[in-house]
């Protein structure tokens, strides 16, 4: 029997009891470092390959769920109509854990863009499912809590956890062996930097992007052969601290991803001008002998990846960039 959703979540979740009058769960942002791109059963959000990312530090969401009359959705400042994109998506995986007759209200806040390739839907899905586990008093492990976000957003797997953390494809038709995983290292110099170029909404969300990208780029074929290649360098990269290693990979990888997305048709597009200019100023500091190494996500926004000693020189060339220090410690208060 083919596995739905509702019967994934079932196989987790002990009960659908309430148990407080509200939960609230933090969770961070993160950056693929090698790629997610493209599903194997689009409903239980199975990968078609593994992955690999790096939390964004504070950057992420916060989603407080409580019991209501009626359903409502409160983003930021701004209440959300129930018709709306995001609330369809957001009440759509909520109905999984909905006990008859109940309503929820749901608040977040986020602080990064919405939906320009900085993953925000990951933390924000990640968020979710650590409120309904503190609204249920469930007491998941980290594996079932990011079952659960893979629910809502594949990369919310990843967003569980904080630092190095790699999501695992599985073979299971139920997905019970996809799920991320942390990677017990620490990298206190590493760094990520955020180059915001463009904070509008993507033209095309990244579920649709994979699909058509599966469907029509006469290079997807090629696509798990460049994870086979990337994941393993990329992990042993991390654990033998070899940068030039890791940023040389993940550059090729999210270079590669969006080669794939080019040639779909028709194409995917995300870069603007801007990002053009900000890849070839990166090609430009390495040249000059600064270590820094350029990776993106779905949208037109460019992430730097570098390490402490080079803050300064990265910081003089790109004015604007945000700069995140993911092992540094995190404000209670803060994702």
């Amino acid at each position: 029997m083919k596995t739905n959703a509702a019967s994934a979540v079932n196989a987790i979740i002990p009960h659908l009891t309430p148990a407080k009058e509200s939960g609230t769960g933090v969770a961070p942002a993160n950056i693929a470092l090698c790629k997610y791109w493209g599903k194997r059963n689009e409903e239980l959000k199975l990968p078609l390959t593994g992955s690999l990312s790096i939390s964004l530090g504070p950057l992420g969401s916060t989603t407080t769920i409580a019991f209501s009359d009626q359903d409502q959705f409160v983003l930021g400042d701004s209440e959300q109509e129930l018709d709306s994109k995001a609330a369809t998506r957001l009440f759509g995986f909520l109905d999984n854990f909905r006990p008859p007759g109940t309503y929820f209200q749901v608040t977040s806040t986020n602080t990064i863009p919405m939906a320009a390739g900085l993953a925000s839907s990951a933390s924000a899905f990640a968020a979710t499912v650590k409120a309904l586990n503190e609204l249920f008093e469930w007491n998941l492990d980290t594996k079932g809590l990011s079952i659960l976000a893979r629910l809502g957003s594949g990369s919310a797997s990843r967003s569980i956890e904080h630092g190095f953390v790699e999501w695992f494809a599985g073979s299971q038709e139920d997905g019970s062996d996809s799920y991320a995983e942390k990677i017990d290292l620490e990298w206190p110099e590493f760094r990520i930097g955020i180059l915001t170029l463009s904070s509008e909404k993507k033209s095309i969300g990244s579920s649709q992007g994979m699909k058509r990208t599966m469907e029509t780029s006469a290079l997807y074929n090629s696509w798990p052969q460049e994870v086979n290649r990337a994941l393993p360098l990329i992990r042993t990269a991390i654990t033998e601290k070899n940068f030039p290693m890791l940023g040389s990979a993940a550059e090729q990888n999210a270079l590669s991803m969006h080669a794939t997305m080019i040639s779909s048709w028709p194409p995917i597009l995300y870069w603007k001008p801007e990002t053009i200019t900000a890849l070839h100023q990166v090609q430009l500091l390495r040249a000059e002998g600064i270590e820094v190494y350029a990776t993106m996500d779905a949208g037109p926004n460019v992430k730097l990846i570098f390490l402490e000693e080079q803050e300064a020189l990265i910081s003089e060339a790109f004015p604007d960039l945000q700069i995140v220090a993911p092992f540094q410690p995190i404000p209670k208060s803060s994702t």
